[in-house]
């Protein structure tokens, strides 16, 4: 029976379907593994079963490597480094799909939150701070029939421009490196800035790492309207958080809803102090049977290649 490192715990269906098949090693602790602690399971284990934190850098690939997949849990894998799992002979695999419902219904929640000051409202209230209906009472942003700009249209991007296109009679703009159509009524901008500078909402849905780190930076974020709700359900990389942190505290745009964070689970004081954003602790696929499904993918992945299939869903 091969030997299987799961890398944090998991519903309990997953760890049960995984013990049937192999030699699973549990390992207790919450916090993501570092690189020395990588490198061990690489030697070690002959699958492996991670998850975002876990740094599987170039430097955990330098040593003796036994590990032939990592079946990542979770479609984002940016916490791999790709290019030296492949150098050392390591296929790594995700779980798309599964997760595209579940993170486009917390984009709409952080929408809906920020725009109507709901975290700011709900603080009000069990402050004992609340007076009663007033008219001019938290006024917020009215979501139907805003604009929404949507970078990066994969499955996640296009789950959310019909839920706002379909659900709130929302036009839908979006930015993608790449020429894409769409079967949700949408229009494709050619620049970042074109988008951030047209959208009244901004929903970012791109893969973190890579070419994506700091793409909303200091100078997109300046293009954004001051009325402009930011929204991040992405990877936390992906937003220059100092950058965004200073203009919400400015108030150079109306407010925004994190649910990741550039250096998890750090959330820095000053982004905390802030009244107008929602911040989720990575919510994005925290539902049951949805994490459920993501263990089953990524056990699936790892049953192919003891099978002497190919991954159904390779990444590198």
């Amino acid at each position: 029976m091969k030997t299987l490192l799961i890398t944090r715990d998991m519903p309990e269906a997953t760890i049960g379907a995984a013990r049937e098949r192999f030699d699973v090693t549990l390992r207790t602790s919450t916090v993501g593994m570092m690189p020395d602690e990588a490198a061990d399971a690489l030697a070690t284990y002959d699958v492996i079963l991670p998850t975002l934190g876990d740094q599987f850098t170039a430097e955990a690939f330098a040593g003796a490597v036994r590990c032939k997949v990592l079946a990542n849990f979770g479609v984002g894998y940016n916490h791999i480094d790709t290019d030296a799992a492949r150098k050392a002979g390591v296929s790594v695999s995700n779980t798309p799909d599964v997760v595209t419902d579940a993170t486009a219904d917390i984009a709409m929640t952080l929408i809906l939150a920020a725009c109507r000051r709901a975290g700011e409202g709900e603080r009000l209230l069990r402050s004992g701070q609340w007076l009663g209906w007033q008219p001019t009472q938290m006024l917020g942003t009215h979501v139907t029939g805003k604009r929404v700009g949507i970078v990066g249209m994969g499955r996640i991007g296009q789950a959310v421009a019909k839920r706002c296109h379909y659900g709130f009679d929302m036009p839908v703009i979006y930015f993608n490196r790449s020429e894409k159509e769409v079967d949700v009524p949408s229009r494709q901008v050619e620049t970042l800035s074109g988008l951030m500078s047209q959208a009244d909402i901004i929903v970012v849905t791109v893969p973190g790492g890579g070419a994506n780190t700091n793409m909303i930076d200091a100078d997109m974020i300046a293009e954004m309207q001051e009325t402009a709700v930011f929204v991040n359900v992405a990877r936390g990389d992906v937003v220059d958080e100092t950058a965004l942190t200073e203009a919400l505290a400015a108030g150079r745009i109306a407010a925004a809803g994190l649910d990741v964070y550039a250096r998890e689970p750090l959330v820095p004081q000053e982004l905390r102090d802030l009244e107008n954003v929602v911040l989720l602790p990575h919510l994005g696929t925290a539902a049951l049977e949805v994490r459920e499904a993501m263990g089953q993918k990524a056990l699936d992945n790892l049953i192919a290649w003891d099978e002497g299939m190919p991954l159904p869903e390779l990444v590198n």
